[in-house]
């Protein structure tokens, strides 16, 4: 008698248990009036995108998909919108505020205190998601040391709003080859990034870095930009073994690299040293290009900041950047014709956060890139570069919720893509000004 009653308190319990978790189960429909497939290249029509928790459970034509649901789904309509993978941009600075000369960035590391930066920059990241930006690659906190991992921690836990981070905390260069430069001798000033010399020294930053939570490894590969003979030039910041020892280090331990590299000569070392991705690269020539097709390498163009700062940096007496950003402009269609895996990435932080990183889309498509190709850049190449293909890039089943929609359709002008008025992340929605 007395084990009956145990086996029926037994099962109640379990079943207690099973109602309480399916309670706890949230499922959402979105009716989709015309989704855009990256992968595919194409938009189809009346879709339906069905969602369990934070992932996708299951995407088809509507009708198909209404089927599946239960009488509990909850309906969230969009058949008059545009629908799309969340968007993901590859180079950001959240601990940055606007760096159009070296007064602004000098005034910041100043000025500001770790602590306060990283107030501004929980404001930066949910800027970026309300814009339609579901996860970014942050690549230098610019002095603020480990302060993206607390953000990207605090965004995680649900603490504040924001995308999905990568972060490669402080970033490095060599002996006075990075700001703050041009102080006093007699007074030891904030560094913008770990400075490290020699390849043991390296080696080791590399794994403390990573100790307290870098996801990715990035290095400053030169400085000292000029033009000779129509060619981009600049100085190496390090040896060939130096370099070679940030990505072996970093590979060994999992992570990937990135290489700040604009002229030639840094262009033609971090290739050497088989960085996975080239920041800015503005001094890319046809053989360059050749090289990285052949090893797999990766280009964030940053096309936006190059445009956005120009003008400034040129009237504070550093014209180069006029002539970069018109190189660039040149160059890309180049790249794109002849296969590098192009990455969405803006520098957001180098131009203001009150700007929205999504006018990039247009230099693409002004430069080169189809409406599609440029989409693509911000969404499954992106996830291929961030190694997360099986969580992003795509609407497809197993896949995080991270949803964005706009009114029109963006294949047709990229420009939709600066007016995104629905964002979801994880299933949860964060923006909803259209659906019905």
């Amino acid at each position: 008698m007395l084990l009956s009653l145990f086996l029926i308190g037994s099962l109640l319990q379990i079943s207690l248990v099973a109602q309480q978790n399916a309670a706890r189960v949230s499922s959402v429909l979105i009716k989709a009036g015309r989704l855009v497939d990256v992968r595919a290249g194409r938009v189809l029509q009346n879709q339906g995108i069905l969602i369990e928790n934070d992932r996708i459970l299951r995407v088809g034509p509507l009708a198909e998909i209404e089927r599946q649901a239960s009488p509990a789904t909850r309906v969230v309509d969009l058949s008059h919108a545009t629908v799309m993978p969340g968007l993901v941009d590859c180079h950001v600075h959240i601990l940055l505020q606007g760096d159009v000369t070296s007064a602004d960035y000098d005034e910041q590391l100043l000025r500001e205190s770790i602590p306060y930066r990283a107030i501004r920059a929980t404001v930066s990241v949910r800027n970026a998601l309300m814009n339609g930006f579901t996860a970014m690659r942050d690549l230098g906190t610019e002095g603020a040391m480990y302060a993206d991992v607390d953000v990207k921690n605090a965004i995680a836990r649900g603490v504040i709003p924001g995308p999905r981070m990568f972060v490669s905390t402080r970033a490095f260069s060599g002996t006075g080859m990075y700001p703050l430069l041009g102080y006093s001798w007699e007074l030891t000033m904030p560094e913008g990034v770990q400075i490290v010399d020699g390849v043991e020294n390296i080696r080791r930053a590399v794994r403390e870095e990573v100790k307290y939570g870098a996801d990715w490894i990035k290095f400053y590969a030169d400085r000292r930009y000029y033009m000779k003979a129509g060619v981009l030039h600049s100085w190496v910041n390090f040896t060939d073994e130096e370099m070679k020892a940030f990505v072996e280090e970093a590979h060994r331990l999992g992570h990937r690299v990135a290489s700040h590299a604009m002229g030639r000569e840094g262009i033609d070392a971090a290739l050497r040293a088989g960085v996975d991705s080239i920041e800015h690269g503005y001094g890319l020539d046809e053989e360059l290009i050749d090289r990285m097709v052949r090893q797999g390498t990766y280009w964030c163009p940053t096309i936006y900041t190059g445009v956005y700062v120009a003008e400034g940096r040129a009237r504070e007496g550093r014209p180069i950047y006029m002539t970069m950003r018109d190189m660039e402009a040149k160059i890309f269609g180049v790249a794109v014709r002849k296969g590098v895996k192009v990455a969405f990435g803006t520098d957001a932080g180098a131009f203001p956060w009150t700007e929205n990183a999504a006018k990039e889309f247009a230099f693409m498509v002004r430069y080169g890139m189809t409406p599609m190709q440029a989409i693509q850049s911000a969404t499954i190449t992106a996830s291929e570069l961030l190694d997360a293909t099986d969580d992003m890039g795509a609407i497809e089943a197993g896949k995080f919720a991270d949803i964005v929609a706009v009114a029109n359709d963006p294949t047709q002008d990229i420009t939709e893509l600066e007016r995104v008025r629905f964002v979801m992340k994880g299933g949860q929605v964060f923006r909803d000004e259209l659906s019905h």
